[in-house]
Formats: C-alpha cells, sequence, structure tokens
C-alpha cells in the first residue's frame, strides 16, 4: 500500500476520528429531538437512546453499521415487539439524518428492510353498562369531594371530547374562545375543536383558580395536575373497569361516534387523526350496529320477501 502511495497509518488515525453512533445519537437528540419534538416524545427517544442503542451499537463507526447489525439488536429484543419496533424507527431516524448530513453515502439507510415484529394492539373499549357505571362514579366523587373537582373535570373532558390526555392535562383557561377549544400546539398542530353544551356547562361552573391559567388545576399555584394516573385507578376500580386506560377514553369516544353512524372522515377531524388509518383502527363497531348494517343490507335488497321465495319465483 506504501508502494501506491497510500498512507495506512494516515488511514487509520481518519478512521479513529470518525464520529460514533453515540456520537450520532446526541447530535440527534440536541438537533432534531429537543427542537421538533414534545417533552414525552423527548423523553422516549432518550430512553432508548440511553437503554436500547447505546449500550449495544455506541462504539460502533456511523459508516460501519450495516443491516445485519441492526436485525440483531432488533432481534435480540423479540421478547418485547413494541419497543424493539420503536428503537428500530428511532435508528432508521438517525441514519436518515446521518445521510443528510453527509455522515452516510445517500440510500444506505441500514434499517431498510429490516422487518417489525407483530404488534398485539390492546384497544379496550366500554360497554353501554361499564359506561353508565363511569359516569356515576364520577359524579359521585365530584359530590362526596373524593376526588378534586379539577380532577372529575379532566376525565368528564376525556370522556366527552375524546381529546388526547396531555392536551386535556395542559389545557388553558384562553384556549376556551366562544365554544371550542383552541388547542394551540396539540399533537397534529394548532387545532380548533368545538364544544358540546353540556361540556361548556360544567366548565362555566368550575372553579378558575387565582393565579392558574389551567382547567385542570393542581395543588401547586400556577400549575396543572400532572398525575391523573392515581386518580384514574382509583376511579375505575369504584367502575369496576380495572383494565381500562386513560387512553382508552379516546379510543372510546371514537367508537361511539362510528356506532351513531358519523362517517370516518368526521371522527378522523374531530379527533385530529393524522391518517385515516388511525381511525379505522379506533372506529370499533359493537355487533349491535354491525348486525343493524347487515340487516339494513339485507332489507334494502330483499324487502320484506325471504331468500327462499325469491329463489322459487327465480326458478
Amino acid at each position: 500500500r506504501v508502494a501506491r502511495g497510500e498512507n495506512p497509518a494516515e488511514e487509520i488515525a481518519k478512521h479513529h476520528a470518525e464520529p460514533t453512533i453515540a456520537n450520532l445519537g446526541e447530535r440527534f437528540y440536541t438537533e432534531h429531538v429537543v427542537k421538533r419534538c414534545k417533552p414525552r416524545t423527548q423523553n422516549e427517544y432518550r430512553r432508548a437512546l440511553d437503554i436500547f442503542i447505546k449500550p449495544a451499537l455506541g462504539s460502533f463507526k456511523i459508516g460501519d453499521v450495516t443491516r445485519a447489525d441492526i436485525s440483531k439488536l432488533h432481534a435480540s429484543r423479540s421478547d418485547i415487539p413494541y419497543q424493539a419496533n420503536r428503537t428500530l424507527g428511532v435508528l432508521s431516524k438517525m441514519f436518515n439524518l446521518a445521510e443528510e448530513w453527509g455522515l452516510r453515502p445517500d440510500g444506505s439507510n441500514p434499517c431498510r428492510h429490516v422487518k417489525k415484529y407483530p404488534e398485539r394492539r390492546k384497544e379496550r373499549y366500554l360497554t353501554s353498562e361499564e359506561l353508565a357505571r363511569l359516569k356515576a362514579v364520577l359524579a359521585e366523587c365530584e359530590a362526596d369531594g373524593s376526588e378534586s373537582p379539577h380532577v372529575c373535570a379532566a376525565f368528564w373532558l376525556l370522556l366527552t371530547t375524546g381529546r388526547r390526555l396531555g392536551e386535556i392535562q395542559t389545557l388553558k383557561w384562553s384556549y376556551i374562545v366562544g365554544g371550542y377549544m383552541e388547542l394551540p400546539d396539540s399533537k397534529v398542530g394548532a387545532m380548533r375543536y368545538p364544544l358540546a353544551g353540556p361540556v361548556r356547562a360544567m366548565l362555566a361552573r368550575l372553579e378558575r383558580l387565582p393565579n392558574n391559567p389551567y382547567v385542570i388545576a393542581g395543588h401547586v399555584e400556577g400549575q396543572h395536575v400532572t398525575d391523573l394516573q392515581k386518580p384514574w385507578r382509583r376511579i375505575r376500580a369504584l367502575a369496576g373497569i380495572p383494565d381500562v386506560r386513560i387512553h382508552d377514553l379516546r379510543h372510546n369516544a371514537a367508537s361511539l361516534l362510528a356506532n351513531r353512524g358519523v362517517s370516518l372522515q368526521v371522527i378522523g377531524k374531530t379527533l385530529g387523526h393524522k391518517q385515516i388509518q388511525t381511525t379505522l383502527r379506533y372506529a370499533h363497531l359493537t355487533d349491535e350496529t354491525a348486525q343493524k348494517a347487515v340487516d339494513d343490507l339485507a332489507d334494502g335488497i330483499l324487502g320484506e320477501a325471504p331468500i327462499g321465495r325469491l329463489h322459487q319465483a327465480a326458478e
């Protein structure tokens, strides 16, 4: 190699100076995640970097990582498919940016063609009986003071608007304008959401705490309630629905709208979905709604004549 005019020592030094995946992870976090993502998403990315990516690939040079390396990391987390897939997604974004920043050749993302694991979805929908029990418990908790009126209001809003937990938790009174909830920074950007009459009436009754801009006001002056999980565990236990998560209330809103004949486009716009596929996943139809649909279809085709009689007439 020396005879060919090459300098092995210089090449080795150059390779040692190349940034590592650990370096890429930090640049990705500071230049992309912090600037573009919400705090909760930032925490998820930080966790993926620190717990899964850096220990496995942190010392690798950015240009040395192959698809086999990514596949090995992905396979090592096969027992937690959801986390394995999220980690793969973080890595894919990192390598896309590495190409954009000139740290890898274009089209060289090693995450391409690494197949994600199937994930079992855990949507949980409330039956009419469960919903009735939940409403009764919320009313009772508010009446006897076992939960603060602001905590109860949070769950009423989650039930009746289908909004995301973070949107309700950080809702400010200044966002309530003329019968609308105007969210300046929802997951899909700025959004204007109409409020139903009973919801407006509930908000009108809810006490506004001095020096606190938040609707769901916490005990600390000027702050919102930071933990709704603990009161939710108490409330759902009383309602006899211990497996229902807070996010399931959003699923339930989409399901209820679908069962009332609201179009998927309107449901998606109402709930702030970016993609219709998300609405399809949420908009669960009850057996009763599905049965009514097929009955209506058959009635439209057959009228009142039984199929056997139609068949005989055709012969």
